[in-house]
C-alpha cells in the first residue's frame, strides 16, 4: 500500500509492478483529486486515512511517500499493527520525531513472531558508482582516503514550491535543499568516507527568498571520525539539473563520479563504471536505483531480518543536515556560521 500519491509515489508504483510477488493493494491520500488519479492510473481502491486504508486493504507493507512532517504518524500507525514499512527520506522532518521512529522500529512486534522490516529510501547507495566507491575506499587498494568533494547543482523554479507549499516551509519540510535534495549526497559522504563528527558551513536562501523560507544553497565541510574532511557544495539555483558529482582522493589514486565513475590509481589501469539510466530520461540526474532498493527490501520480506538502511542508519544523514541548520530553530540566513553536532538543540 502507498500512502501519499505524489511525484515520488510513481517511482514506487513502477518498482512494485516489476516485482513478480508484489501488488499495490491500495493508495491512501487526503486529497480527493490524488485519490481519483490513483484509481485511474493504478486501478486500485483508495482511502483518505491511514487507519481506514490499513483496515480495508490489509497491506503487508506500507510505502510512505508523504510530506516529511507526516512520516512519523504514518510509520507509527503501520508499525502498531505489524506492517513492514518503507519510507522515503528523510526519516522525518525533525530529530525528535526521528528518534521516536527509531525507537518504535526497534520495539515493534510484527506478525507471526517476526519483527517488522523498516527501511528508508537512500537509494543512491545502490548506484553502481557508489557501490564501487565504497568498496574501493574500504579495501584500501589505493591507500587510505584523503578526503572528498561533492556537488549538487540542481534547478528548482518557484513553481516547484508554490505547487506544494510544504516544500518551502520549516514546519512541514524541516528544511530546504539539504533535507530534500542534497541529503542523498550527505548520506553517501558519511557512508563512504566514515562517520561525521563535526559540521561547519553556510546555508542561505540566495535565489528564492521571495518564495520560500528554507535554504536553496549550502556549502558544508564535514569532519569525519578519521580526521579527514569532505566538502559539499549544493544549490537549487542552477540553470538546469546537472549530474551529482563526487571526487575522492586517496593516497595512491582518485575517483570521480558523475554520469559514470572513473577510478585511477598507481599501478592499475583506469576503470570506468557506467551508471544505470532511469526509464524517465528527463530525470536522469535522479539516478535509477529506487527500483534496486525496493527489490532488495522485498527480497527480505518475511525473514524477520532488519533492512540494512533502517531508521537508525538513516538518522546519521538527518543529524548532519540538522547540524547545518544550527538546530536552534533559527536560520543562519546568508551568514557564515560554525556548526557542531554537539549542539544540545540537535539531540
Amino acid at each position: 500500500m502507498i500512502v501519499g500519491y505524489g511525484s515520488v509515489s510513481a517511482v514506487h508504483a513502477e518498482a512494485l509492478r516489476s516485482l513478480p510477488d508484489a501488488d499495490v493493494v491500495g493508495v491512501c491520500d487526503v486529497d480527493p483529486e490524488r485519490r481519483d488519479a490513483a484509481q485511474r492510473e493504478l486501478a486500485v481502491p483508495t482511502a483518505s486515512t491511514v487507519e481506514d486504508a490499513i483496515r480495508w486493504f490489509a497491506p503487508d507493507v506500507v510505502h510512505v511517500t508523504t510530506p516529511h512532517h507526516e512520516h512519523e504518524g504514518v510509520i507509527l500507525t503501520a508499525l502498531a499493527v505489524g506492517c513492514d514499512v518503507l519510507t522515503e527520506k528523510p526519516i522525518s522532518s525533525d530529530l525528535s520525531s526521528a528518534d521516536r521512529i527509531v525507537a518504535a522500529a526497534e520495539n515493534a512486534q510484527g506478525r507471526n513472531g517476526r519483527s517488522p522490516r523498516v527501511g528508508v529510501c537512500f537509494q543512491n547507495r545502490y548506484n553502481l558508482s557508489a557501490q564501487a566507491m565504497k568498496e574501493t575506499v574500504d579495501s584500501r587498494r589505493f591507500g587510505a582516503p584523503l578526503g572528498a568533494v561533492a556537488t549538487v547543482a540542481w534547478h528548482r523554479p518557484p513553481e516547484y514550491y508554490t505547487s506544494k507549499p510544504w516544500r518551502g516551509a520549516w514546519s512541514t519540510s524541516g528544511g530546504g535543499l539539504l533535507i530534500n535534495q542534497a541529503i542523498h549526497t550527505v548520506d553517501l559522504l558519511q557512508w563512504i568516507m566514515g562517520p561525521v563528527v563535526e559540521v561547519r558551513g553556510r546555508v542561505g536562501t540566495d535565489a528564492l527568498g521571495d518564495v520560500i523560507e528554507v535554504e536553496d544553497t549550502a556549502a558544508l565541510t564535514l569532519v569525519h571520525e578519521s580526521g579527514i574532511r569532505s566538502v559539499l557544495m549544493a544549490t537549487n539555483a542552477a540553470p538546469t539539473n546537472l549530474p551529482v558529482t563526487m571526487d575522492i582522493a586517496m593516497e595512491h589514486g582518485n575517483m570521480r563520479s558523475g554520469t559514470e565513475l572513473l577510478i585511477t590509481g598507481d599501478g592499475a589501469p583506469d576503470q570506468v563504471i557506467k551508471e544505470r539510466l532511469p526509464s524517465d530520461r528527463a530525470k536522469v540526474y535522479w539516478g535509477a536505483s529506487h527500483g534496486e532498493l525496493i527489490k532488495d527490501f522485498y527480497g527480505g520480506f518475511g525473514s524477520g531480518k532488519p533492512f540494512w538502511i533502517d531508521p537508525g542508519e538513516a538518522l546519521h544523514a538527518l543529524r548532519i543536515v540538522k547540524a547545518a541548520y544550527d538546530g536552534a530553530g533559527g536560520f543562519p540566513h546568508r551568514a557564515a556560521r560554525d556548526l557542531d553536532l554537539d549542539n544540545p538543540y540537535l539531540r
